[in-house]
């Protein structure tokens, strides 16, 4: 098949509504708004067209780890991301020792620079020892931002997030610090109340990650950070839609709270999504996975996921009810405006770059384009 293409005949979920019976062109590794004559026209009739996925949070998949895994390893897991519809990804890292997480992001950035990630996400270890999660207390620290920095230097400008319990000692002069060098502030790991929540977010804060895990519970006295969260409009609130994670009401209460232009949904994916059950690594903590949910060996906390957003789209329209549109906003859109590419990716638009995924009508995964090129041939016709 050529490079250029026309996809026709699908509903395309576009910016604007879905356009029923519609088109994508393809001109080599754009949208473009003419299709050129000797395009190749693809019929894909009975199928949804949407926007490459974007996670913003992941750890690994394929077996291979982010954090752990050589150069080899960390491809090898972005391309399990991408047979399931992720076409930009954020590489996320776990707590480690400080050196350690600088060399990581040394070779992280490499990646970034050849466009095979988005950047560098580092989860930990600026967290609270008491939303610890999945990671190592020993090596936990709080947010100084001398050693944030350290992080955002070893990134060489890749750095993309850093999530912080911003009420350690520290917390609210590195979320300054993140603002001041282009660097995403995100509120998680954290025990901090409404108040501390919502001086963070004044401070620059505009990431909740993986809202209502690894934080106070809502309470009617006390509100803690997720009411702060949810109810400032500055704030996207990561959600991990894999029916582990969170309760329906509690993914519906995010979604009519901050609405859908609020919410990004994200894998928080670790080495066993796209591989299957067994025993992981996850940064210095061994992980068993069983039927699809990781847990921690020692403790049993929830270690991650195995989610794809493949699984997530599906379940989001076909369990949760959410509209499409919303959907897309949601695991598309919402978070490449996040990472400051919407102008490249997020939606289905002429001079953006060809990511797209193609959906059955039981928005089963069945082909996957990522800058005009089939990751996953649908085999059509």
């Amino acid at each position: 098949m050529g490079s250029r293409k026309v996809l026709a005949g699908a509903r395309v979920v576009l910016p604007t509504g879905v356009v029923h019976d519609g088109r994508v062109i393809v001109d080599g590794t754009r949208i473009v708004g003419a299709a050129p004559e000797d395009a190749d026209v693809v019929d894909v009739t009975g199928h949804w067209l949407v926007p490459g996925f974007v996670d913003i949070h992941n750890h690994g998949g394929g077996g291979a780890s982010f954090t752990s895994g050589t150069v080899e390893d960390v491809l090898h897991g972005i391309h399990t991301h991408r047979l399931h519809g992720t076409t930009t990804l954020v590489a996320s890292t776990v707590t480690g020792d400080m050196d350690f997480l600088a060399q990581r992001a040394g070779l992280l950035s490499e990646l970034a620079e050849q466009g095979d990630i988005a950047g560098i996400h580092f989860e930990g270890p600026f967290i609270s020892p008491c939303r610890k999660g999945a990671h190592s207390e020993e090596l936990l620290r709080d947010p100084d931002p001398a050693d944030v920095r350290k992080l955002i230097d070893a990134a060489r400008g890749r750095a993309r997030m850093v999530t912080l319990a911003t009420e350690l000692p520290g917390g609210i002069d590195s979320v300054r610090l993140l603002v001041e060098h282009g660097v995403i502030a995100a509120v998680g790991h954290t025990d901090a109340t409404y108040e501390q929540t919502v001086q963070a977010i004044d401070a620059g804060a505009t990431v909740a990650t993986h809202l209502f895990n690894a934080m106070p519970a809502l309470g009617h006295r006390t509100p803690g950070p997720i009411a702060a969260l949810l109810e400032d409009e500055r704030i996207t609130v990561e959600l991990i839609d894999d029916g582990t994670h969170l309760h329906p009401a509690a993914l519906q209460l995010a979604f009519h709270r901050a609405g859908a232009g609020r919410v990004a949904f994200i894998t928080d994916a670790m080495d066993a999504a796209g591989f299957g059950d067994g025993r992981y690594m996850l940064g210095p903590l061994e992980v068993e996975v069983s039927e699809g949910v990781a847990r921690l060996v020692e403790g049993g906390s929830i270690a991650g996921s195995t989610l794809t957003l493949d699984r997530a789209f599906k379940r989001a329209v076909t369990v949760d009810r959410l509209p499409v549109e919303d959907v897309v906003a949601a695991i598309s859109a919402n978070p490449a405006r996040l990472l400051g590419m919407d102008d490249r990716i997020g939606s289905l638009e002429p001079g953006k770059d060809a990511d797209l995924v193609l959906l059955d009508h039981q928005f089963d995964l069945k082909g996957v384009m990522r800058r005009g090129e089939w990751v996953v041939d649908p085999q059509l016709g």
